[in-house]
C-alpha cells in the first residue's frame, strides 16, 4: 500500500493549515458523509491550536461569481472549530486551469497543506496539485482511511465483483481497467445503452475471458430488467468482496427503483468485504437503510474508481513525488 504523508506526522501546532475538505454539496445538510468525513480532522486541529483555513470548490460556476454556489453557507457548521471558509475556489478560473499565480496566492494564506478532499483529489485543479508543492503537506485522517480500505480491493479475497453502474458515459472506459482486476465486472444503469444495448436484448457476455457482464434494460431504459436482477444477485452470492459503483436506474423514481433496491440488497446481506461509493450510490444506500451493512463508503466515486484503475492520484503525485 502507498506510504501516505500524514497529518499527524507534521508540526501543525500553532500554524496556519490550508485544509482542503469536500464541500460540493448542493444543499447544506450537516449528516452529509463529506461533512463528517472531515470531522477527525477538524478536531485534530483544534487540539493543536491551529489556525484552520477551509479551501473548497462547489458546484461549476465557471470563474463567476454566483452566489448560488457560495461556501458561506457552511461557515455556521465550521464555526465550533474556530475554521474559517474561504470562497468557493472555482469563482476563479485559476482553480480549474491549475494556474500557478493563483497557487501562490493561495499559499501566501497558510503555512501547512493538509488535503482532505478524497473525492477531488483526481482532478489537476491548482488547489490539488499545484498548491501543495508550495509547502509542507499532507493527507488528512479521512484520506487516509479512503486509501487504505480502497487498497484491500487491489488485492482482494476472490472472487471479487465489481458492479459500474450509472448515467455517466465516462464509466464505460473505466471497465476495462477495471475487469484486469476483478473476476467479474456487473455493468448496469445507462452503461449497457452505451455499449449498443438493444431494448430487450439478453443478458450478454463480453470480453474475450467472459468477465464482463451486460445488464439490459427495460423498454424506457430507466432500470434494469428482472432477468439482470437475477443474473447479477447470482454472482454477488458468490463474490468475497465486492465493489458497488453506481445505481442502477432512475432509484428515486418509485417505478424505477426495482433494479437498484433488489441489487442493493443482495449487496448489503452479502457476507463479502463490501465497499461502495459515488454521491447517487450512497444516497441510495441511506435511502434503504443498509448503510451499516458495508466495510466502507467512499466520499469519492470518480476517484474511487480512478485509484483502482490507476493505484494513485493526481492530488497522492503532488504529495508524494
Amino acid at each position: 500500500m502507498l506510504n501516505l504523508p500524514r497529518m499527524t506526522d507534521i508540526d501543525v501546532s500553532q500554524k496556519k493549515v490550508l485544509l482542503r475538505l469536500d464541500l460540493d454539496i448542493k444543499e447544506f445538510d450537516e449528516n452529509d458523509l463529506r461533512l463528517k468525513a472531515s470531522v477527525e480532522t477538524l478536531d485534530f486541529l483544534k487540539g493543536k491550536a491551529s489556525e484552520i483555513i477551509i479551501l473548497a470548490h462547489r458546484g461549476r460556476p465557471e470563474g463567476k461569481v454566483d452566489q448560488s454556489m457560495s461556501l458561506k453557507i457552511f461557515q455556521p457548521y465550521f464555526d465550533k472549530w474556530e475554521a474559517k471558509v474561504e470562497e468557493n475556489l472555482r469563482f476563479n478560473t485559476g482553480e480549474e486551469e491549475n494556474d500557478s499565480e493563483f497557487a501562490n496566492k493561495l499559499a501566501s494564506l497558510g503555512d501547512v497543506y493538509v488535503n482532505e478532499a478524497f473525492a477531488s483529489s483526481h482532478r489537476n485543479h491548482a488547489s490539488i496539485v499545484s498548491l501543495p508543492k508550495l509547502m509542507p503537506s499532507a493527507f488528512g485522517i479521512h484520506f487516509i482511511k479512503e486509501v487504505e480500505n480502497l487498497s484491500k480491493i487491489l488485492e482482494p479475497v476472490r472472487p471479487l465483483v465489481v458492479l459500474i453502474s450509472g448515467v455517466k458515459e465516462d464509466k464505460v472506459k473505466m471497465i476495462e481497467p477495471l475487469s484486469l482486476l476483478a473476476d467479474k465486472i456487473l455493468v448496469g444503469g445507462r452503461l449497457p445503452d452505451f455499449l449498443g444495448d438493444k431494448a430487450l436484448e439478453s443478458v450478454r457476455l463480453q470480453g474475450e475471458d467472459k468477465k464482463v457482464i451486460v445488464g439490459n434494460l427495460i423498454m424506457d431504459k430507466e432500470d434494469i430488467t428482472l432477468n439482470t436482477v437475477g443474473r447479477f444477485n447470482s454472482e454477488i452470492l458468490k463474490a468475497k468482496t465486492i465493489l458497488l459503483a453506481g445505481v442502477l436506474g432512475k432509484y428515486e423514481d418509485v417505478g424505477h427503483s426495482q433494479g437498484t433496491e433488489k441489487v442493493f440488497k443482495a449487496v448489503a446481506n452479502s457476507t463479502a468485504f463490501k465497499i461502495a461509493g459515488g454521491g447517487d450510490t450512497i444516497n441510495a444506500i441511506i435511502r434503504y437503510g443498509i448503510q451499516d451493512k458495508f466495510d466502507w463508503i467512499s466520499v469519492g466515486g470518480g476517484a474511487a474508481l480512478e485509484f483502482l484503475t490507476r493505484k494513485t492520484l493526481p492530488g497522492i503525485n503532488a504529495i508524494v513525488d
